[in-house]
């Protein structure tokens, strides 16, 4: 489980195939500090640790993985945000947060707001996804509030210190991020589909 709260970004250093998975190997500042079959966030999928050096870490992304996320969108050199599972005596400073990525989304707007920054994504509903004013969501791992929530898109109000410490200033229009909804409204939206046939 995580809080959405990124702890820093890493780089991807190489990328492998291996029938239907793709091994990535990324390093960054808490490299020695990982140990194998530790879980950790990656843009929002946990991923378990499979190998461990001096600088680099790898993990493996199964196909269901990388059909549901971005991870299949990596390429080397990219950053990635990084979180590591949230301890029982941390404060939840965001959300509870999977590391199951719902489905991707497609940044179809940057707006620059004197020292912040709002991002319009555009997501597919035909899963019955939803979001709501003020809610929780996941972005790439990041926990954020919704506003401006509409049936197929919503906005995210990014600072600068969210904006420099993630991959978010990377982001531009067209750019595909994994979302994870909220995992309260996901079990309310399904009950009541199943007894009020909504």
């Amino acid at each position: 489980m995580f809080s959405g709260i990124v702890e820093t970004v890493g780089i991807v250093k190489a990328i492998r195939k291996e029938g239907e998975n793709v091994h990535f190997t990324l390093t960054c500042s808490f490299v020695d500090k990982l140990k194998i079959d530790q879980s950790l966030s990656h843009n929002g999928v946990c991923l378990t640790v499979v190998d461990v050096t001096d600088n680099t870490y790898t993990v493996t992304a199964i196909q269901e993985t990388l059909i549901k996320s971005n991870l299949g969108l990596l390429q080397i050199g990219d950053k990635v945000n990084l979180e590591r599972s949230m301890r029982p005596e941390s404060l939840l400073d965001g959300h509870i947060v999977q590391g199951h990525v719902d489905q991707t989304a497609v940044c179809t707007n940057v707006e620059s707001a004197d020292g912040s920054w709002y991002y319009t994504f555009e997501f597919d509903n035909s899963t019955g996804n939803l979001t709501v004013e003020k809610g929780s969501i996941s972005v790439n791992g990041v926990s954020l509030t919704v506003v401006n929530s509409q049936d197929t898109t919503f906005q995210v109000a990014i600072i600068p210190y969210t904006y420099e410490l993630t991959n978010f200033h990377t982001f531009k229009k067209g750019t595909i991020v994994n979302l994870e909804f909220d995992i309260i409204g996901k079990y309310i939206t399904k009950i009541a589909k199943q007894y009020l046939g909504k």
